[in-house]
């Protein structure tokens, strides 16, 4: 099996495990309970991550970054199955977007610094 195939088990498990979780109890499963707080619990838990890495990333604190990328890709695979999301969707969207450079498709969204919207990579 190669690492990719591996790579994408742990992913597909975890997100099995984080779909079983919908409806359980909170006070026994964090999943569970940051399922039931909702998007707005989700994405504040996303938000927190994504500082945590960034501020990682600024420190260059590789083992930090690894873990801290593990936490936000937990809690973005939440937020998924909180919206019906499964991963081969976002895969799908990966495998459209390859070949196309950031440019042409956040232009081809309208987003851009000339429409107001997020700035370059």
């Amino acid at each position: 099996m190669s690492e990719e195939q591996d790579a994408a088990d742990v992913l597909a498990r975890l997100y099995a495990t984080i779909v079983s979780r919908k409806g359980g109890d909170g006070e026994k499963s964090y999943t569970a309970s940051l399922l039931a707080g909702g998007p707005k619990a989700i994405c504040r838990k996303i938000g927190e991550e994504a500082i945590e890495v960034s501020v990682e990333g600024l420190k260059g604190d590789k083992p930090a970054i690894m873990r801290e990328s593990a936490d936000l890709i937990y809690h973005l695979m939440v937020l998924w199955a909180d919206a019906g999301v499964r991963p081969d969707d976002v895969w799908a969207e990966l495998a459209r977007r390859e070949g196309i450079s950031g440019h042409q498709e956040k232009a081809a969204r309208g987003v851009g610094p000339e429409t107001g919207g997020e700035g370059e990579d």
